[in-house]
């Protein structure tokens, strides 16, 4: 049993593991939060959650313009996304 447990630990990807960076720069230079959501929601965004991540990102979880759910990673400073998942 613990040898299957070892595999299943070992199997596990480093980059799953990994955390999102976003950007370095200071939160100086970040866009306004609620000027950004609202940019996004012009976009028919749906938000039902926004916040900063550890690795400065700015993290939305809601629905798209399609309705579908997504959870997506932006950099702060450009507005540009890092990271997608749709549902």
């Amino acid at each position: 049993m613990r040898n299957v447990l070892l595999l299943a630990l070992l199997a596990v990807s480093p980059l799953a593991l990994a955390k999102t960076e976003c950007t370095s720069a200071d939160k100086a230079q970040w866009q306004n939060p609620d000027t950004f959501q609202q940019a996004l929601k012009s976009q028919g965004y749906e938000i039902k959650k926004f916040k900063v991540t550890d690795g400065n990102c700015y993290e939305i979880y809601g629905w798209d313009k399609d309705k579908r759910k997504v959870e997506i990673y932006f950099d702060p400073v450009s507005g540009k996304k890092v990271k997608e998942e749709i549902d």
